[in-house]
């Protein structure tokens, strides 16, 4: 069965220091599955990552991960994916999970995180790609982020259509239905304009 939307999910491979962090990866793939909707991210076990992949199966969705060679050697690969794609590199990686996805979140993470997110982004305002781009803050998790962003903004290295391109939320399922209402209206004007 076609999944309802899909949902690329960046987020970390370790659980981070507060509860609230697991919760919320829990309610964000509880909420993709009990939407019929399929989860695309990147095929780890651990961390925030396994655990949302985990809700996303338990509430009936589709869960594709993808993971380059060299982290299933590590043993950190979820296994019972729906799909799991071993790939070469993380080039690879990331032009998959970008190539499956309807809209993008980021939840809170590392390094990792910062760095899908931050590309998504920047394939968006180069016009790439016509797709959502989410950014989830919990617990003021990237309330530094934010401000520093909006720094760059008033010494004149971006701009506020840039800022605008990313939404930003701190509640996950009121985020989530923006992005899903969002994909699927860039989808249209999609389809139109190929006509």
């Amino acid at each position: 069965m076609t999944p309802a939307f899909s949902l690329c999910v960046y987020c970390g491979s370790r659980t981070g220091t507060a509860t609230g962090f697991a919760d919320a990866a829990v309610t964000v793939g509880r909420w993709i599955g009990e939407h019929g909707g399929q989860l695309v991210y990147g095929g780890g076990n651990n961390g925030l990552m396994g655990v949302m992949a985990n809700a996303t199966l338990a509430a009936g969705g589709r869960v594709v991960g993808v993971i380059p060679h060299a982290l299933v050697e590590k043993e950190w690969a979820k296994l019972d994916c729906t799909e799991l794609h071993v790939v070469d590199n993380m080039h690879e990686r990331k032009r998959m999970m970008a190539e499956r996805a309807d809209a993008f979140l980021a939840l809170p993470g590392g390094i990792g995180t910062f760095e899908e997110f931050f590309e998504v982004w920047t394939w968006r305002q180069l016009g790439y790609h016509d797709k959502p781009v989410g950014l989830l803050n919990l617990d003021g998790y990237y309330d530094t982020l934010l401000g520093f962003l909006g720094s760059s903004v008033q010494h004149g290295f971006m701009s506020d259509w840039q800022m605008e391109l990313v939404r930003v939320g701190t509640e996950a399922p009121a985020l989530l239905e923006t992005l899903v209402n969002a994909a699927a209206t860039a989808s249209r004007r999609t389809s139109l304009s190929q006509i």
